[in-house]
């Protein structure tokens, strides 16, 4: 496994965050506790050090089956991140939110799931408008200080929403968001105009979701809809996403890399993040021990200058998905 400094926190992650939004039964391709006990395990044997959840993720049985697990490991190894903005099952005026209620008492239902005192990394879901930004960060503020939280984050949102954020920080002396988990992939690259470069600037680290396209950059594209993740009526189909402009050319391109080095389409996808110079670590969700296998052994692909290019090549504009 690699290693690297998450953004400016000084703590350090594995190139792989592990994200456990499977984790639950809920859905057919859900994970039980035993299954989801054996993906953590497998990882920390491989060295991934780093996992993200939700209050949201199975109404917060995704956190309680990854607190589960990695109580029996040592929690001063483990880099643990959730979120909050979306509910955890309940139905109340102040289940959602970003307000300072929905935050206190959220974290303390998640820190109370994960059997911990203290999460790592708190990362708000997404924007919530009826809640002003700096109401939001004297909550989170306050969090850090009680210790019950070490980092903040924020995930999707657009660059302007960022920059405000971190100039509120700056204006009233408030802990400033210090990760940016954002929609970024081969065949999705919006973030590329404005977010990575004010994460570049302000040394955010960014820690990339559905770095695979939901499936898109794993196979075919006429194989996709074969998968029950990929079939439109168990979860979405990822081609209708990705699939325009030149995301099938992406696709067929990468495919042929994987021809040419031997090695999966998922792994060159994956090598392509390892190797982006924005990219801190991708959150790789997956269902399956061989595939999170994959995932580390693709760390020891060597993409060269042509070979990158040659992937990016057809991408054209698209409209931006994720931060709804």
């Amino acid at each position: 496994m690699e290693y690297t400094t998450l953004g400016s926190t000084g703590m350090e992650i594995s190139k792989i965050c592990l994200g456990c939004m499977s984790f639950g039964d809920e859905e057919p391709w859900m994970l039980d506790r035993e299954e989801s006990e054996e993906l953590i395990e497998r990882a920390i044997d491989l060295g991934v050090n780093f996992f993200d959840t939700a209050n949201a993720y199975s109404d917060g049985r995704s956190e309680e089956l990854l607190g589960e697990t990695l109580a029996e490991y040592d929690r001063d190894r483990q880099v643990v991140a959730t979120k909050v903005r979306f509910p955890a099952g309940a139905d109340h005026p102040n289940a959602a939110g970003l307000s300072r209620k929905t935050i206190e008492q959220e974290l303390d239902a998640s820190l109370e799931r994960l059997g911990m005192e203290t999460v790592d990394l708190y990362q708000t879901h997404r924007v919530d408008p009826s809640t002003s930004p700096e109401v939001t960060l004297r909550a989170l503020d306050d969090a850090v200080r009680r210790g019950k939280v070490r980092h903040v984050g924020t995930s999707s949102m657009w660059a302007h929403q960022l920059a405000r954020r971190l100039r509120t920080s700056e204006r009233e002396g408030l802990v400033e968001f210090e990760t940016m988990q954002n929609h970024y992939h081969l065949a999705y690259r919006e973030e590329e105009r404005e977010m990575m470069p004010l994460c570049d600037r302000e040394d955010i680290g960014v820690i990339p979701w559905g770095p695979l396209g939901q499936g898109f950059l794993t196979r075919p594209v006429d194989e996709l809809e074969r998968t029950d993740r990929g079939d439109p009526e168990n979860f979405h189909n990822p081609t209708a996403e990705y699939g325009r402009g030149g995301g099938e050319e992406i696709n067929e391109r990468v495919a042929e890399l994987a021809d040419e080095h031997g090695v999966t389409m998922a792994q060159i996808a994956l090598a392509w993040q390892f190797q982006n110079e924005y990219v801190d670590a991708p959150i790789v969700g997956t269902t399956s021990i061989d595939h999170l296998e994959e995932a580390v052994e693709a760390l020891e692909i060597d993409l060269s200058d042509s070979d990158i290019a040659y992937v990016e090549e057809p991408y054209e504009p698209q409209p931006v998905i994720g931060h709804e």
